[in-house]
């Protein structure tokens, strides 16, 4: 299985916001640890699955585009070669290349079908075929998502299996707070240095969002923790 890092972040991601935001507005609204757990629990399979389909129909769609783009390349190579040379000739003119230079490019690639296909799918439409496969996707998501969004429930298993009933339910919650806290802020730099942007500043955005999301989830569980029981 090829594993991908974009897949694993967007995954990750949602799987910390929203079990943390469960988390959050089962506490405002005062449920017992045990429910708190079972909230969390069912969120991270159950959500976790519809990400990774998600996820598994968006490459599959991807995937048979690029296919059919590909198919469609072939058949202008085969039908029209002379107006694919053009193409291939036009795309490295514009890189800079002239000349005998510009010819011999141009009489290597197009002798090789495999390669000038690749050239135009790459250069002409901007499509990659070693792009990760729709399985690997929907597993590296759901792992993703379940590995971090169990950080949020950590401190609430821990204390659950153990029995320590001296321990209150604030620091309990202010320890997922702080674990997930981290979490966000380490998720927000990966995602800054895969995009290339400030690792700090993407850190700090991603804690934000994480922030706003359990803010309004905690709101929602303290009010209607008053007014439905």
């Amino acid at each position: 299985m090829k594993w991908s890092i974009e897949d694993f972040v967007y995954g990750a991601t949602d799987g910390a916001v929203t079990t943390f935001a469960i988390v959050t507005g089962a506490f405002g609204a005062s449920l017992p640890i045990s429910v708190i757990l079972i909230l969390g629990f069912a969120n991270l399979f159950a959500d976790g699955f519809s990400m990774s389909v998600g996820s598994f129909l968006a490459k599959k769609t991807r995937k048979e585009y690029i296919e059919k783009e590909r198919k469609r390349e072939e058949w202008e190579i085969d039908n029209l070669s002379s107006q694919e040379k053009n193409e291939i000739r036009e795309i490295y003119e514009k890189k800079g290349f002239k000349d005998e230079l510009l010819d011999d490019i141009v009489r290597i690639i197009t002798s090789r079908r495999k390669i000038w296909v690749d050239t135009m799918m790459k250069e002409e439409l901007g499509l990659n075929d070693e792009e990760t496969k729709p399985l690997d996707s929907a597993l590296t998501t759901f792992t993703g998502f379940n590995v971090v969004g169990l950080i949020p429930l950590i401190p609430f298993i821990a204390v659950y299996m153990s029995g320590l009933s001296y321990i209150s339910d604030y620091d309990i919650f202010i320890t997922s707070l702080s674990f997930t806290a981290i979490s966000f802020f380490l998720i927000g730099m990966i995602k800054g240095k895969i995009v290339k942007k400030p690792i700090f500043l993407s850190g700090l955005f991603t804690l934000s969002i994480g922030g706003l999301a359990a803010l309004v989830a905690y709101c929602v569980g303290y009010i209607l923790g008053i007014y439905i029981r």
